[in-house]
């Protein structure tokens, strides 16, 4: 059977996976029927030969169940199960961009390095707020050991160095880890219904030195605001009355006009306004020596 007929009967536009449409979205693909050796294979060498396009997306979408599978193995991380097949079908769209059919394997083998790899650095981006995984042995273990301390709890030091030998990396490696993925993460601020004192001295702001009362900040920020007044005032005084006027209009009174608006008092159109408006701007930071103004 021809690999485009297997699929025909599949509405493609209802695939794209949203929020709150999973089980819509795993049903859908799961009755996209699956594409056999030789279908494959033929898919795959006009994809290579001709960049036909159509035939790749039937590449991918005889897939999309597959990422599923795999995705759903990686749901223990507290990330949207959504987020983490979307990161799949990225991997699986760069293996099919990169399968050669003439290498004798099967697409979903070559595709599992694809999938589980976008799928890894999505979970190392946001799993936690603060990286728990930067060096290629830290990555290995940030997986192998979720699944070990899941059946064993703590490591005892024997443990520690099996793990080690059997990764590959130094037990200090390993007991670093294993102390980040113990840590928990800690709000900046302590939460809006927190009442207990002891719960907000403990939050992170608390530790932080209060600097709003000290006389040498309050004075620098007081010449800086002094500055940037004086600089605007003389910046906006050597500009022409007009472009003054669209600048004040436009950008430092509390009731903005519009283009239209003042298109309309000039006499000009609205992209002459704007033009104005952008040369005004331009001339006004040249006058300011390249400072932004602070809101």
């Amino acid at each position: 059977m021809d690999a485009g007929a297997a699929l025909v009967s599949t509405d493609y536009n209802k695939l794209p996976l949203r929020a709150g449409s999973e089980n819509h979205y795993i049903q859908a693909v799961n009755a996209i029927p699956a594409l056999d050796a030789d279908e494959e294979h033929s898919l795959a060498c006009r994809y290579r030969d001709n960049d036909d396009l159509e035939a790749a997306r039937w590449l991918v979408l005889s897939h999309l169940r597959f990422v599923v599978h795999i995705a759903r193995g990686y749901s223990g991380y507290g990330l949207p199960l959504a987020d983490i097949i979307q990161e799949g079908n990225i991997g699986l769209m760069k293996a099919v961009k990169r399968f050669d059919p003439e290498v004798g394997v099967r697409l979903v083998s070559f595709a599992v390095h694809w999938i589980r790899a976008e799928i890894h650095e999505y979970i190392l981006r946001n799993w936690r707020m603060v990286k728990v995984a930067t060096t290629k042995a830290q990555r290995k273990l940030f997986f192998n050991l979720r699944g070990s301390k899941k059946r064993l709890g703590w490591f005892n030091r024997a443990e520690v160095n099996a793990v080690a030998a059997d990764l590959g990396v130094k037990p200090e490696t390993v007991l670093e880890m294993e102390s980040r993925l113990s840590g928990q993460d800690v709000g900046f601020d302590p939460a809006p219904e927190a009442d207990d004192e002891d719960t907000v001295a403990r939050a992170p702001a608390a530790y932080l030195t209060d600097q709003s009362m000290d006389p040498a900040q309050t004075i620098e920020s007081q010449d800086w605001a002094d500055w940037q007044d004086h600089a605007l005032s003389g910046a906006l005084d050597a500009l022409d009355p007009r472009s003054e006027d669209i600048l004040r209009r436009r950008w430092l009174n509390e009731h903005k006009d519009t283009l239209h608006t003042l298109a309309a008092e000039y006499g000009v159109s609205a992209e002459r306004i704007r033009q104005l408006e952008k040369n005004a701007l331009k001339k006004l930071r040249e006058g300011l020596g390249g400072h932004t103004l602070e809101a």
